[in-house]
């Protein structure tokens, strides 16, 4: 089992999201950046973020798209559901007349139990914990890699070639981690909860 790539890059960009002042609003090309995805894609993401009623958009100048509400009160199950729709192991486990086994079956409570403890950490992870973790790694990873060796972004659209092999680390981390506005590589990332 695992989750498509476009509920990865909702995590992502709801997490990029609480990083971010609640009173600031970002277009699809800075979020698709910040995430390291197609802006396209993050475009089509965020109008089912929209529908759900995690994110907020505005058209025109100024416009672009924030958090509903505060990260705290959105947990990542919100976030997955959004995308995924309602968490389900296995199509024994929605109650009703989904499968003539499920009385006798001995799989169907070892699924259970299994959703129920998958839905239980789901629910209990905020996006504010999650942005607040991600900022905290991401000072003990700069502290490992200074940010003078990490690959800066010049815009969202032309980034520097890095001399450093394959295996250093890339500004991702940390463009997912702020606005990008005035903000120095080695700065610390902002987290509301």
């Amino acid at each position: 089992m695992q989750i498509t790539r476009a509920t990865d890059y909702a995590v992502r960009v709801t997490i990029h999201l609480a990083t971010i002042s609640a009173a600031t609003r970002v277009p699809v090309p800075v979020l698709a950046s910040a995430i390291d995805a197609p802006e396209s894609f993050v475009a089509k993401l965020m109008q089912q973020l929209v529908q759900a009623g995690l994110v907020k958009s505005r058209r025109g100048t100024g416009g672009g798209f924030q958090l509903a509400r505060r990260a705290g009160r959105i947990s990542l199950l919100e976030v997955v559901e959004a995308i995924e729709g309602p968490t389900h192991l296995n199509a024994c486990i929605p109650a009703g007349p989904n499968c003539n086994r499920k009385a006798w079956c001995g799989a169907h409570p070892v699924f259970l139990k299994a959703q129920l403890a998958l839905v239980k950490v789901l629910r209990e992870a905020s996006i504010a914990r999650l942005a607040r973790n991600s900022a905290s790694n991401w000072k003990k990873f700069n502290h490992v890699f200074p940010a003078n060796r990490v690959t800066r972004l010049k815009s969202p659209a032309r980034r520097q070639r890095s001399t450093q092999p394959p295996t250093q680390p890339s500004s991702k981390l940390h463009s997912g981690l702020n606005s990008g506005r005035n903000s120095e590589l080695g700065s610390e990332p902002r987290v509301d909860g």
